[in-house]
């Protein structure tokens, strides 16, 4: 038998270490070195693969499978892809179980599924699959945590999906670690990577986060799936957005939004229509952006509350868009724009719990901000979009017709862009007015 090595691993990165220190040398962060067991015979195992020639492939090498939700396939990039490995990552009890028995049921019409657990008991399945209303009769189940029996009895049962509740819970019974360490993380998804490959199963793995918001082990794990999906929610609402971080099949960014109801979930053909509401639109402090998410423009309400400020140092807070980018504009604000807010407490917020990373948000949270401050509600049917520069120049967005287009679809009549995205052909019903400068954006607004 292969004397086992002794080595400290980061929980954090994965970073190796032969002797423990107090800080990673990879990562930086401190106490995050754990003792780990490596056995040698784990990395001795043979394969039966076999070299085959481009031109052998079959025909169907395209062919991607319905999850019956159109906004999961559209976060999977079109469909679920035979031999694809799929970690879904989410806060605990934000619904990942619940989804992928939802899509188990689905599948289960056209191809064989096995759901395979490690926290939760059969009889626990089907209590959820008839709260659910599924009819998933023929699923099959296993309640089991080795990694090895897991794939075994998916083999066996001819699965052409497999789903792991979670990937924390699984083990290699070579390895003597706990369960959940980076090294039994990297061992099992190792060989679901490789049994998905070689048998074209299709592999769900469920992934718990930390308290920081990542999956436990990202780096030793995200790198050797195909998709990483990650569940975004706001507790007090009833909306769930899944995004993906990473994705070999399709665009990664790309969002779907689903609703939490008493029979699971629902998904929202229309995302534009919960993060828009007709009433605060009204009121100061609010206006209308189209950000672009993954591959479709969505129709979000940017507020801004300015507030007299009660201490020396006045707040910046930002919520859904970049806190450090808030004060930025505020700078390119006072600047040119002529406003000064240094002694104003300044709040910022993306209705609907959304996050937005691009900068196609910096010209309409300005124009919150300065509605607010001037106490002056935006035209209702405005809607606009941009990025500001230092100078204060307004700089072209990428998509920036597709985002008018969705603009008046929606019922707006007009929008203030920058002169790079000016489209040639205006839709109708809508007037497009192009500016170059900050004051140009803030005159042309009221």
């Amino acid at each position: 038998m292969a004397k086992a090595k002794q080595a400290y691993v980061c929980t954090e990165c994965g970073a190796h270490s032969v002797k423990w220190a107090g800080q990673c040398p990879d990562c930086l962060r401190w106490n995050t070195l754990s003792e780990t067991t490596f056995s040698s015979s784990v990395s001795g195992s043979r394969s039966s693969a076999r070299t085959r020639r481009l031109g052998e492939l079959p025909d169907d090498i395209e062919q991607r499978h319905g999850t019956g939700f159109g906004e999961f396939d559209r976060v999977l990039g079109g469909g679920l892809v035979p031999g694809a490995v799929v970690l879904l990552g989410g806060d605990p009890g934000v619904g990942k179980s619940t989804l992928l028995q939802q899509v188990s049921a689905s599948l289960m019409a056209d191809l064989p599924v096995c759901y395979a657990t490690g926290e939760e008991s059969l009889r626990q399945i089907g209590q959820r699959s008839l709260r659910l209303g599924l009819d998933a009769s023929m699923m099959n189940l296993l309640a089991d945590t080795s990694i090895e029996n897991v794939l075994v009895q998916a083999l066996r049962c001819r699965a052409k999906v497999l789903v792991i509740d979670s990937i924390q819970t699984m083990t290699c019974e070579q390895l003597p670690s706990a369960p959940g360490s980076v090294a039994q993380l990297r061992e099992s998804v190792g060989r679901i990577v490789q049994f998905a490959k070689q048998n074209e199963v299709s592999v769900f793995v469920i992934g718990h986060v930390t308290k920081e918001g990542a999956i436990a082990g990202p780096r030793a794990v995200e790198h050797m799936v195909d998709t990483v999906l990650y569940f975004e929610s706001d507790p007090a609402s009833r909306y769930t957005m899944i995004r993906s971080v990473k994705n070999r099949f399709g665009a990664s960014g790309e969002m779907g939004v689903f609703a939490m109801t008493e029979v699971g979930f629902r998904e929202v053909s229309n995302p534009s229509a919960i993060f828009l509401s007709r009433d605060s639109v009204k009121e100061p402090g609010s206006i209308v952006s189209v950000a672009w998410e993954g591959s479709r423009p969505l129709l979000v309400e940017i507020q801004a509350l300015v507030a007299d400020g009660n201490g020396s140092y006045p707040k910046r807070l930002a919520q859904g868009v970049d806190q450090n980018r808030l004060g930025l504009l505020l700078a390119v604000l006072q600047r040119h724009g002529n406003l000064t807010l240094g002694s104003e407490d300044v709040f910022v917020n993306v209705v609907g719990g959304l996050r937005i990373s691009e900068t196609a948000v910096d010209l309409p949270a300005l124009l919150a901000i300065v509605s607010s401050f001037r106490d002056g509600a935006c035209p209702e049917r405005l809607v606009c979009f941009g990025e500001i520069g230092l100078a204060g120049e307004i700089r072209p967005v990428r998509f920036g017709a597709e985002r008018i287009a969705a603009a008046a679809k929606q019922g707006f009549t007009q929008a203030i862009v920058p002169v790079g995205n000016m489209p040639k052909r205006v839709p109708k019903g809508i007037r497009v007015t192009g500016v170059r400068r900050l004051n140009e954006a803030i005159d042309e607004a009221w």
